[in-house]
């Protein structure tokens, strides 16, 4: 973090000296100059408000995170799939049916949206669904889940108030499938590639989505 204050720094005393070499530095400056450094500070002051939180977030280790980064990667015949999440865990809470409600689109996963890329087109739950990266979102339900691969790419998963950040008109496909409950406790999230499919399992239950 202090390289980036370091750079602001330096970025303020740059300009500011081309200011006083501009306008003839003296022991005493006078008003003009000193206006102009005091917009030179304030423009970097806002800066630095705007970039700071982007850039604190870039330089985040990721895998210190709650919410873990983890990929799972597989072949499905000719097919390379590869799926980019954040693995939350259960905590002693309820999820599904509790503080994910059913029927209330979910990013599946945690933190930046989940990724799912596919080198060669596939058939998704019997739809064609072209080669290509997509976010990835699903709604949990009792009985059944939608599953929805969308073409918006690299967002945050949920917006400020806590709905899942999926633009409904940039989905590209949506399947339908069946939830299955399991006896064990599944602690983490957890994606896996099958040679017939993808599916995750969280807390008690494992879904799996058919792919051809």
């Amino acid at each position: 973090m202090s390289d980036i204050f370091i750079f602001f720094y330096r970025f303020v005393s740059s300009a500011e000296s081309q200011n006083n070499s501009r306008d003839g530095k003296s022991k005493t400056q006078n008003p003009t100059t000193m206006k102009k450094n005091y917009v030179v500070k304030l423009l970097a002051f806002v800066m630095i408000s705007l970039m700071l939180p982007a850039l604190l977030k870039a330089q985040e280790d990721k895998s210190k995170r709650p919410s873990p980064p983890a990929t799972a990667t597989g072949k499905i015949g000719d097919a390379t799939i590869t799926i980019n999440y954040s693995s939350p865990s259960v905590k002693g809470r309820k999820i599904f049916g509790g503080i994910l409600p059913y029927d209330k689109l979910w990013r599946a996963g945690a933190n930046e949206a989940t990724m799912f890329e596919t080198d060669k087109d596939i058939v998704v739950e019997g739809k064609k669904l072209p080669a290509g990266k997509y976010s990835f979102f699903a709604t949990p339900g009792e009985n059944e889940w939608k599953i929805f691969f969308n073409s918006e790419t690299g967002q945050w998963g949920d917006k400020k108030g806590g709905d899942a950040n999926m633009d409904p008109a940039k989905t590209v496909l949506a399947v339908t499938v069946k939830p299955k409950k399991t006896s064990n406790l599944n602690e983490k999230l957890e994606y896996g590639i099958m040679s017939n499919g993808f599916g995750f399992r969280w807390e008690y239950t494992d879904v799996f989505v058919s792919v051809k």
